[in-house]
């Protein structure tokens, strides 16, 4: 049986139908559940719904041994994994986003960031050759322009909505991000059968496509 990580929320959701597609899970797990782990009666694969930044954690120490997290939290955490395939799903972009009229040349000696991805942040603006202050958070990012707390933040970005709600617009996009199925190096020797099956199926689909 291979452990998978999963991060929960909407890519757990697509990872889930991706394998169910490939007949990997013979169903859903409860949603109204509470539980964090559940094997498939199948009996091929248990998932651990974890949270998106811990997934890669769990992967690279041998807890899980294989996971599908974005291609921002891996850049971010520099995480040692074998990063096989990306599976095109859970398509977001991370950029630098603002009050309205705000902008990356708007005159700031220090420009503050408020964002929960401080080392792609930091290397951002200094490729751009502007002096930031990164504060990190790790939720309602957003908030942070609002309350004088940062001159913008840096964040994941799928539709927009959630800025337009709160009077901000998108600057400038940094990158692209996908869901990534990554894979515990020593799992691939100790599991090899099942690491090979399950990294074909999914190459196979796509190729498909």
């Amino acid at each position: 049986m291979l452990t998978l990580a999963l991060p929960k929320g909407r890519l757990a959701e697509e990872s889930i139908e991706l394998m169910l597609e490939r007949g990997w899970l013979s169903g859903r797990p409860d949603p109204d559940s509470k539980e964090l782990i559940f094997n498939d009666p199948k009996g091929k694969v248990r998932i651990l719904l974890v949270r998106s930044q811990d997934v890669a954690t769990y992967v690279e120490q041998n807890s899980a041994d294989a996971g599908i997290v974005g291609w921002d939290v891996l850049l971010e955490g520099g995480y040692d994994l074998l990063l096989p395939l990306d599976l095109n799903i859970g398509k977001c972009r991370l950029s630098v986003a603002g009050p309205k009229g705000w902008s990356l040349s708007s005159g700031e000696r220090k420009v503050r960031v408020a964002t929960k991805y401080p080392n792609i942040a930091k290397d951002f603006f200094l490729k751009k050759g502007i002096n930031c202050e990164v504060i990190k958070l790790y939720g309602s990012i957003e908030l942070a322009p609002l309350v004088g707390l940062s001159d913008c933040i840096v964040d994941l970005v799928s539709t927009g909505g959630t800025l337009r709600a709160n009077n901000l617009e998108e600057i400038e996009v940094i990158m692209e991000s996908t869901a990534r199925l990554v894979f515990n190096r020593s799992a691939l020797y100790t599991k090899r059968v099942e690491t090979g099956e399950f990294l074909d199926s999914f190459a196979l689909t796509e190729k498909q496509l």
